[in-house]
């Protein structure tokens, strides 16, 4: 991720690349910072937000000084700007058109999940390629053939699509989604996807992430047994 941040001379701007580890820890930092507004909690320094977080204050801060900052030394953060803040670094200052490719049971799921429009990521088509699904509704949404997926794209300026199909398909579908100018991919099908550079992929693998779960189950579970 490249960030442009003013160093204080006129008219200079530094380009800083911040690495994906701390990209990764903006949405929490987005989502912890949510909820202490709500709460109505306007300032907090980094060792609160770091008791709550369970994030060492020392790496809040480094996280924090790759953007500029955000705070005064000895004063902490204001709440609402810090939110407001990495929500702008997150994109979320402004709307996203997305796609699902894929309307199975997880895609559906995901085209009915509110959330994502609150933080504007907004479905706007979906795509499969069973004939006995062109037409039905999701979410005021009507699945079309994947044939008319091209012109769709270019002409809602989406630039994000979601894939929720098998594997063996995804890479000759997300080779189509670059051929018409879409910018990101979601991709949930279970194969990493090699794209053009500035194409941002980002892949979720569930089974991973469940494996993950169960190594640490394993794991705590021997612990105690000794």
């Amino acid at each position: 991720m490249e960030v442009y941040l003013y160093d204080g001379e006129e008219g200079h701007v530094e380009n800083k690349e911040i690495s994906q580890a701390v990209v990764s820890r903006l949405p929490r930092y987005f989502r912890y910072l949510g909820e202490l507004k709500d709460e109505g909690i306007e300032r907090i320094s980094s060792q609160e937000l770091s008791d709550i977080m369970h994030v060492t204050a020392s790496q809040i801060r480094q996280d924090f000084n790759n953007f500029g900052g955000f705070g005064q030394q000895g004063y902490g953060y204001k709440v609402e700007y810090l939110y407001e803040e990495i929500g702008k670094l997150l994109g979320l200052d402004r709307t996203h058109n997305l796609i699902i490719i894929g309307a199975g049971n997880l895609g559906q799921a995901l085209a009915n999940y509110m959330n994502f429009e609150r933080r504007g990521f907004l479905f706007r088509g979906m795509f499969d390629n069973n004939p006995a699904l062109y037409g039905k509704e999701i979410k005021d949404m009507k699945i079309m053939p994947m044939e008319e997926m091209e012109s769709f794209v270019k002409e809602n300026q989406i630039d994000i699509a979601v894939l929720t199909i098998p594997k063996n398909s995804a890479v000759a579908v997300a080779e189509r989604l670059v051929s018409c100018g879409i910018r990101g991919i979601w991709n949930f099908a279970h194969v990493d996807l090699n794209v053009p550079k500035g194409i941002q992929v980002e892949n979720v693998h569930l089974s991973d992430s469940l494996m993950k779960l169960a190594y640490n189950i394993n794991q705590f579970g021997q612990e105690n047994a000794l």
